[in-house]
């Protein structure tokens, strides 16, 4: 009991300063918004800021699917405030956790870091509509596939638990009053594989396309830092989701496994808020006020040497601007 509160409060700790982060990225890319309106500076940077906004609720819907997957939050958190959910809802819950945990923000998150990434070095301003349409098409399949193995059953052949089981029961635990275990089944950790060898190559390819026309260290270290995130972590993440599959849920050997995958993910959102959303709005700020306290010496004649020129228009990307800021 000790060790599964220390896991809870684990977890609970972790996703309430991921959610502070997702509340402090939200008010930058409104604190953007708002500036926008008043400085051409800002405007092209911008015209992503629907997207950046719908990475940030990915990030938290995720984190919110988290803590509820958690048999002992929904116990003492939920069951005293909401009705009890059955034994067939609790597994159903399961499903549709795992479902869109893995078929839809996850995966939904990730598509957006990579088209963030990709288009900071593009020079065309992509419309917001296309932008979206775009993440949504792309998480389409995975999430289908998910719905029809973990939902319709998928294959007839029949196949070893492991590849199926999205919910347990304790042995000791099978009264009106027991809690289900959520799980992660081999199918569903093969699909997501395939999602993420697909991802890593999309993933590469615009990695050294960036960095191939990027000049400024500082930008060139985080975008080694956010390459060296996904490389290793997504890799690892599959690889540790196949491991649980041949452990229980009540075992110490399958927390352990499944603390190390929610940390992975964990810091696919926390770096990619800090380098995708954070730093570059905080990067657009600064290079406009710089521009405003600018213009009245370039008014009064005294601007007009080299180190006093404004810097260029902010556009969509890592930093204030595409290349050099």
């Amino acid at each position: 009991m000790i060790f599964f509160s220390a896991i809870n409060f684990f977890y609970v700790a972790f996703i309430a300063a991921l959610l502070v982060l997702s509340v402090f990225s939200i008010c930058f890319i409104l604190l953007l918004r708002f500036k926008s309106r008043s400085s051409r500076h800002l405007q092209n940077f911008n015209s992503l800021w629907t997207v950046r906004f719908l990475f940030v609720i990915f990030i938290i819907l995720w984190s919110l699917t988290e803590v509820l997957r958690l048999p002992s939050f929904r116990r003492f958190y939920l069951y005293p405030l909401f009705p009890r959910l059955t034994l067939p809802q609790q597994a159903n819950f399961c499903k549709l956790h795992l479902v869109l945990s893995l078929g839809f923000f996850e995966p939904g998150f990730l598509i957006i870091l990579l088209f963030l990434l990709d288009v900071s070095v593009k020079k065309t301003t992509h419309k917001s509509f296309f932008s979206v349409f775009y993440v949504f098409a792309s998480c389409l399949p995975l999430f289908l596939l998910q719905v029809y193995f973990v939902f319709l059953g998928g294959f007839k052949v029949r196949l070893p638990q492991p590849f199926h089981r999205t919910w347990f029961i304790p042995d000791m635990d099978h009264g009106n009053e027991a809690l289900v275990f959520c799980d992660y089944p081999l199918l569903s950790t093969i699909l997501f594989g395939l999602f993420g060898v697909i991802f890593i190559l999309c993933f590469l390819l615009s990695f050294w396309k960036v960095v191939s026309q990027v000049i400024n260290k500082a930008l060139k270290l985080r975008i080694f830092a956010l390459a060296l995130t996904i490389l290793i972590g997504l890799p690892l993440q599959v690889l540790l989701m196949g491991m649980s599959a041949f452990w229980r849920p009540d075992k110490p050997t399958y927390n352990g496994i499944a603390v190390t995958v929610f940390l992975i993910t964990f810091t696919f959102a926390a770096v990619g808020e800090g380098i995708l959303v954070i730093k570059p709005i905080a990067d657009s700020l600064a290079a406009a006020v710089a521009l405003v306290e600018q213009q009245p010496l370039r008014e009064n004649g005294q601007g007009d040497d080299e180190s006093s020129s404004p810097p260029p228009p902010a556009e969509d990307g890592l930093t204030a601007t595409k290349c050099d800021a």
